[in-house]
């Protein structure tokens, strides 16, 4: 019999002791034999609304990698929603598998079933590892799903919306770092250039940037630098590189310890999320190394913003508009960090707190 078990929030062991640390609200295991299906579903805060956030699907070397993953992304996506000020909590789920060998339709209609049984809490979406089609197959079992296809009446892919908010987050550090959001001319290593890091790169070309690529789909670097005249370098040549941006667009925690060392960028904007191994450690580390960091969530919060605007009444140019305004929370979080004295990441989740604590006084948890 298959059975969704939710998780007390007790430090009990190092599940539970992970759990906590973040301070969810909810977390669900979602298991069935039939379809191969293994999923977890983070829901970390509903203050704001319910919780929405994408479904990923990739090949974990564990059950804890997966847990982690989905504990820091759903935490990431409370940030993202309300410094962007959307009436949206955050949530976030991991499917454990190989997308392009363990995915199904009735894997992903069983996932969505159990979906459903949160009765709204948690709201999905796409992400790594899944597409339009697969929100499809689950809206078959659930309404509570975002990002379908347009002619479904939803708002698509939401990858370009992603992009051109990571585009304007970048944009707002080289304002603060050369007095011109400029990017003609500027050296990028952009790290992943699937759907979000293909349309940023095409948004960089547009402004004649030098662009560096690197991606573990060979036959995807190739199409994108015979497109944009992008060069391709090595996956782990990425962080040597004397460029004037480093752009993380493909998984998370690629500044840590043995890459802080080698970077020699003077900004990092990218959109993958979690891009600090530790926050505590590593968004000081940049600070020190004299790097102007855009956080992560911040900037890459457009496609959240496009899924959002499908969920009231979807308008393309609205969600675009809307999107742009990263540019300004961008500058904002700086100057908020350099009053304070603490690095830009702890900027902006203090500025998303302060909007979440404030909410809280007037309204319960969704």
């Amino acid at each position: 019999m298959v059975e969704i078990k939710e998780v007390e929030l007790k430090k009990e062991n190092s599940i539970f002791g992970q759990i906590s640390e973040y301070n969810h609200e909810k977390v669900v295991f979602c298991h069935d034999h039939d379809t191969g299906l293994k999923a977890i579903i983070g829901i970390h805060n509903t203050v704001l609304g319910p919780a929405l956030g994408g479904t990923r699907m990739w090949t974990y070397a564990s059950d804890a990698e997966a847990l982690n993953d989905v504990l820091r992304l759903s935490r990431g996506m409370t940030y993202k929603a309300a410094i962007s000020g959307l009436n949206l909590g955050g949530g976030k789920a991991v499917i454990i598998g190989d997308a392009k060998k363990d995915k199904s339709e009735a894997l992903m209609r069983r996932y969505g079933r159990f979906v459903k049984n949160l009765n709204g809490a948690y709201i999905t979406a796409e992400d790594v590892g899944t597409t339009t089609k697969d929100m499809e197959y689950i809206k078959m079992e659930t309404d509570h799903v975002a990002g379908l296809p347009e002619s479904m009446g939803g708002s698509g892919d939401p990858s370009p919306v992603t992009a051109y908010g990571t585009y304007m987050g970048m944009k707002a550090a080289a304002k603060k770092a050369y007095g011109s959001d400029s990017l003609e001319g500027k050296k990028i290593s952009v790290q992943g250039v699937g759907h979000v890091g293909g349309y940023l790169v095409e948004l960089l070309a547009k402004e004649n940037a030098q662009i560096f690529i690197t991606d573990i789909y060979e036959d995807r670097l190739r199409e994108i630098s015979n497109k944009y005249g992008a060069k391709v370098v090595g996956m782990d040549e990425i962080y040597d590189l004397d460029v004037d941006i480093y752009s993380p667009c493909a998984l998370g925690a690629t500044i840590n310890d043995n890459t802080l060392s080698r970077l020699k960028c003077q900004i990092i904007a990218g959109s993958a999320n979690n891009q600090l191994r530790e926050e505590e450690v590593h968004g000081p580390a940049l600070v020190e190394k004299g790097i102007i960091y855009a956080p992560d969530f911040l900037i890459n919060a457009g496609g959240l913003i496009n899924v959002y605007s499908e969920l009231i009444g979807y308008n393309r140019e609205s969600a675009y508009a809307q999107t742009e305004r990263i540019y300004g929370y961008t500058l904002d979080i700086f100057d908020l960090a350099e009053k304070e004295g603490i690095h830009n990441q702890l900027a902006a989740m203090k500025m998303a707190e302060k909007r979440i604590n404030s909410i809280s006084k007037i309204k319960s948890r969704y």
